[in-house]
């Protein structure tokens, strides 16, 4: 697999890292946009996988293919840039400065949140038949993914945002792990196997990866999860009268309503024998 030591490709982190540094921003905002559809694509595929086959560890196997895909591709996580572009800063490399980091690490959450909430529209629109229907089983998963990686922490306090915080740490580490590893081989296959070890286990753990997120988060919103952008303001708030503390109360109260529906019409449908 024409395997490199570090002591090989480090060069190699610090060029590229130089390179994205003075990308020009059409470029960098196009690669990142790529990166993170392809990325969220590949996180729909999983959830489709797990859901389809009720075996996680598929679904997590399967995974990494959209990081090997953007990687091989030439495009641009915000997770991988985290790891290069501060080795051209650290290495004093001419004309990389605070600023050109900055500026780089902006564009490129940009493309990724139009990439991944592009994708999260589109699927939103395949699992529910353009809106018409209730979501299909995949749906309510992306659904319920959604509420748990928010309201699920939210419930613990302090203690939950320590486990989120502690989980994209690891997240960030496998990841940054994956873009080093796919630079110790010179080949096409030894650059996939090096990636998708990391990624594989970063996606089964439950890490917390944004640019996923960027995806999960508006897809559970599209598909009725019960969460909103506006519940911890609101509940936070002294008046309990509000404007936006009824808005999202009526928002949850609906969302609970539409899901007891649901939950009715699949049980009469199982009753008929369907």
């Amino acid at each position: 697999m024409s395997y490199l030591t570090p002591a090989d490709f480090v060069e190699k982190m610090i060029d590229a890292g130089e390179a994205k540094a003075f990308m020009s921003t059409r470029d960098t905002v196009i690669r990142a946009y790529m990166a993170g559809a392809i990325l969220a694509l590949a996180a729909a595929f999983a959830v489709t996988i797990t859901v389809n086959t009720g075996e996680p560890l598929l679904g997590a196997v399967l995974f990494p293919v959209g990081f090997c895909m953007l990687y091989l591709l030439g495009f641009d996580l915000l997770t991988g840039v985290f790891t290069l572009v501060p080795l051209a800063l650290i290495d004093k490399r001419r004309g990389v400065t605070v600023r050109t980091m900055l500026r780089n690490w902006g564009l490129v959450f940009v493309g990724n949140f139009a990439g991944a909430f592009t994708v999260a529209v589109m699927m939103a629109i395949i699992l529910t038949m353009g809106f018409s229907v209730d979501p299909s089983a995949v749906g309510e998963k992306l659904g319920e993914i959604g509420e748990s990686r928010t309201l699920g922490y939210a419930e613990h306090g302090a203690a939950g945002m320590l486990t989120l915080f502690i989980r994209a740490v690891l997240c960030n580490w496998m990841v940054s792990t994956g873009v080093v590893a796919a630079m110790m081989s010179t080949s096409v296959s030894g650059k996939v196997i090096a990636m998708w070890m990391p990624i594989m286990l970063f996606f089964y753990m439950g890490f917390e990866h944004s640019i996923v997120n960027m995806f999960l988060f508006p897809s559970g919103l599209l598909l009725g999860g019960d969460f909103s952008l506006w519940v911890q303001a609101a509940e936070s708030a002294p008046n309990t009268e509000h404007p936006r503390r009824s808005v999202v109360h009526h928002h949850r109260k609906y969302n609970q309503s539409y899901r007891s529906d649901r939950r009715r019409r699949h049980a009469a449908e199982r009753s008929a024998g369907r």
